[in-house]
């Protein structure tokens, strides 16, 4: 499977919701004090993701 979400912990012990494509990471959210957090964060971006409108905001 090339796209995935992976859930890990940064740093600061924070779990953080990674979105991969192959091996290299796309984007990612904000720390999270508790996975079920994370795991609402990647169920979100799931859900509203496909609809979600795409605003160009450069001047060229």
């Amino acid at each position: 499977m090339a796209h995935r979400f992976e859930i890990r912990k940064n740093k600061k012990g924070e779990f953080v919701a990674y979105f991969c494509y192959n091996s290299e990471t796309m984007f990612w959210t904000e720390g999270y004090s508790s996975k079920s957090s994370a795991k609402n964060a990647i169920d979100s971006i799931l859900k509203n993701g496909p609809t979600a409108e795409v605003v160009d905001t450069t001047t060229d």
